[in-house]
Order: C-alpha cells, then structure tokens, then sequence
C-alpha cells in the first residue's frame, strides 16, 4: 500500500500543463454565474442537468485527447501515469490499495478539489463539477476502462473509493 501526498509536477512541466486543481477552479469562476442565471432563468433542475451533460462530454472529450497523445495505444498503466495531474499542488491525498494491468484502486483522503468548491460557494455542484467527470474521461481515454465509486468526500464521505478496472476483452484504444 502507498499513500501520496506530494504533488509530482514532472507531467505537468513537460507539456506545459497546469495542474487540474487550478483549471478547475479557473472553470468554475466562469460557470457560476452562469449556472445562477441558468436557475434563475430555467430552474435548478435544468440548470444542473445542462451543466452535468456538459461537463460529462467535455470530459469526455478530454480524455480522447489524452488518449491521442499516448504513444503506443492506452492501457491501464499508461491511464495510472495520469494521475499526476489530478494530484499535483497536492489537489489529492490518495492512498492507493492496487496497481496492476486490470486494476488500479485508491483511496482519496483529502480532496482539494471538494474544498475549492466550498471555499467557492459551490459546494453544492462540486460534484458536477468534477467528481461526474471521472467515470466517463476514463471512458473516453478507453472505453475498457470503467469506474466503480460508492462514496466521494464532496458528497460528505471521509473518503472517495476508486475502483478502476480494465476489460481486455472489450473494444477500446489499445495496441
């Protein structure tokens, strides 16, 4: 078992990356106002689905584009070597409980990201924000690799549980 707490910022510099914590508070100084004339203008309920499906497939989106930039196809391996992004500027403290080709499972101790949106006012969207995100990149980088989560911090938990799996049978983005 590994617990991380250091951001590795190694990635990050060689693209030329920001870390995610900061684009997504960036992001989210541009959709709250929106988001507020949305309920005022639709309702909650609309407001939130709109923003939800338009999160999902900018996510979506995302991680096509990751995936376009792994030299030699996408696995799990290549998926877990991104995770420095999600935890540079120390954004997580994560506790990983399995890596391995079919499976990566980790714990999320901390979650700055959750914090961010509080701090922000917006807590109450966090997760539309960024915890619906996780399921359907990891899907758009290769569409065998699925996401199994019970619990996240920004929904009140003292830990988020994730349980990535990679389906070799499937079709995907490999070699």
């Amino acid at each position: 078992m590994m617990t991380t707490s250091e951001s590795n910022d190694s990635r990050a510099a060689v693209d030329g990356e920001i870390g995610i914590l900061a684009r997504r508070r960036i992001e989210a100084g541009i959709i709250a106002p929106i988001y507020k004339e949305m309920c005022g203008q639709i309702g909650v309920e609309k407001a939130e689905a709109i923003l939800d499906a338009a999160i999902r497939q900018a996510a979506i989106k995302a991680g096509q584009a990751f995936a376009a930039k792994t030299p030699g196809g996408t696995t799990l391996r290549t998926f877990q070597e991104l995770q420095d992004l999600w935890t540079q500027d120390d954004a997580l403290v994560i506790e990983v409980t399995k890596a391995t080709d079919v499976e990566f499972h980790y714990n999320v101790k901390r979650c700055r990201y959750a914090e961010t949106y509080r701090e922000m006012g917006l807590g109450h969207i966090g997760h539309l924000l960024s915890c619906n995100r996780d399921g359907v990149f990891c899907t758009g980088y290769d569409p065998r690799i699925t996401l199994e989560r019970s619990q996240t911090v920004m929904e009140g938990a003292s830990h988020c549980d994730f349980k990535y799996r990679f389906h070799a049978d499937a079709q995907g983005r490999g070699e």
